[in-house]
Parts: structure tokens; sequence; C-alpha cells
């Protein structure tokens, strides 16, 4: 990963001489689909149609993520899947799901729109919401899952699969944050700020080598899920075995949002100053 920041560096950003700056789990492009609107008591209301993709959608109306999250749509890497795609991927009947994303615009979101945000808002959004709360869940985690491996280990040998993984994922997270804060995010904020120039080869590299990891991060948390049966404690599980499951649960929730608004928001508005 680190060729993609072999032409900028920390101090590089100091001093102004920077030069250098998509997901397996779905594959494909990332696209678009039919953008259509109707009127609903005089508010203009943008129609759920089976081509939309499922970023394209959150980017839409950001409470659809409760829907998603419910049908286990993955809406983060698979950002670039069309509704009707993922649906198909993931089994489900196409009609339900719309007709469950139309019914919950009316409810309210929790957090700021990542998509009315600026470039640089969206970068502080990001580092004091998500990355923060990583910094403190991660080395929680990861001391449950040792303790929970250590002693359950014998009577349920998938819980040291499950610590050597979350482990690797925490190691991985940790680099990942950091090359943003220090390298991809105050680029963006120069860019927005007009203090650098928009040259395409600025961020195409670091943005292809985060989503390449957001890739990996999602393998993980998907290997962690499945490992867990869904994050379900067994019968007699202890406390920490169910504290551990519920936290890697509101972990996964948390990426899928974060990932999200990288993703499908801030990636795509910064490559088009780029352009």
């Amino acid at each position: 990963m680190e060729e993609a920041y072999a032409g900028i560096t920390a101090p590089d950003l100091v001093s102004g001489g920077a030069q250098g700056i998509r997901c397996v789990t779905c594959g494909g492009p990332r696209a678009g689909g039919p953008v259509a609107a109707h009127m609903q008591d005089g508010v203009t209301m943008t129609v759920i149609t089976p081509g939309k993709t499922v970023g394209q959608l959150l980017v839409e109306d950001p409470s659809r993520s409760r829907v998603f999250q419910k049908y286990g749509i993955d809406f983060c890497c698979g950002g670039n899947l069309t509704l009707a795609d993922a649906c198909r991927r993931r089994g489900l009947d196409l009609a339900p799901v719309v007709d469950a994303l139309d019914r919950v615009r009316a409810e309210p979101f929790e957090g700021p729109d990542p998509a009315a945000l600026s470039l640089t808002d969206l970068c502080d959004h990001i580092e004091t919401t998500h990355h923060a709360w990583l910094k403190q869940e991660l080395p929680r985690l990861s001391a449950m899952a040792r303790k929970v491996s250590g002693v359950h280990g014998d009577a349920h040998p998938w819980t040291r699969e499950l610590a050597a993984t979350f482990d690797a994922f925490a190691d991985d997270l940790d680099a990942h944050m950091e090359k943003e804060e220090l390298v991809l995010f105050p680029v963006v904020r120069r860019l927005e700020a007009g203090t650098m120039a928009p040259l395409p080869m600025i961020l195409s590299s670091p943005i292809a080598a985060m989503e390449h990891e957001h890739e990996e991060a999602g393998r993980a948390l998907a290997r962690m899920r499945e490992l867990s049966r869904g994050f379900t404690p067994p019968d007699g599980g202890c406390q920490t075995f169910r504290a551990l499951l519920h936290g890697l649960e509101q972990l996964e929730r948390d990426m899928h949002l974060h990932v999200h608004k990288e993703n499908n928001v801030l990636f795509p508005r910064v490559s088009a100053l780029t352009l």
C-alpha cells in the first residue's frame, strides 16, 4: 500500500511539495441508475427504482441505512450495485425492500447528512465521529476477543480464528486511519480551499488504496460475522462473550456507515475536483 503514497508525505503537506493522490466484494464499475422524482405534499421526493445503486439511494436519504442493515444489504463496499442486483445477490424479493425504503423516508436520521457537508466538514466529521470511536473501541474489543478465545477456545475453537481475524483487522484499520488523517484528508482540505492545484495524480492512487483497504476490512467483518453465526452467542456464553459479539455487531454497523461516507460520498466528490 505504501507505493500509493510514494509521492505524497506529511512533510510534503507542510512544505507544499506534494505531487502525488474503488470492491472485490461487489465488483463492477461505480454506476448510477435512473433518477426520478415525484411530488408528495408539495415536496419533491426521489423515486426508488431498482436500477439505482445502493450507494445512490443512501446518498439521497441516509436514513435508508436502517433498511439496508435490516436486510443485510452491503451499502459501503457494495454501494456500486443496483438495488435489483443487491437484492438478487442476497436472495431477497425486491418489492418488500422497495416498500421499506419508501416508508423509512419520514424517519429522522441520526447525525448530519454527509452529502450536505463541505469536503472539509465531511473529513472532520469522519475523524471526530468514526475514527475517534474506533480508537476507543478497537482496544476494548481486542482485549475481550483474546479473553474469550483463551477461556472458551477449547469448547468453541472458532473464537481463536475470530480473535486473530479481529487483531489483524484492527492493526490494518489503525494504519488506514493514520494515512487518512495525515495524508489524504489534509490534501482534500487544501484542494477545497484552493491552496493546491487539482491535478489528477494528486488523489487517484491514495483513493484507490483506501478503497482497496475498505474491501479488505469488509472481508474481515464478513468473516467475523460468519464465524460467530451472525454474532449470536452460544448457549451458556458468559457476559464477556455476549458483550464481545454485541460490540462486533456495533462495529460492523459503524463501519458500513463510515465506509459509505467515504466510498460513496467523499471519494467521488474529491475525484470530481481533479477531472
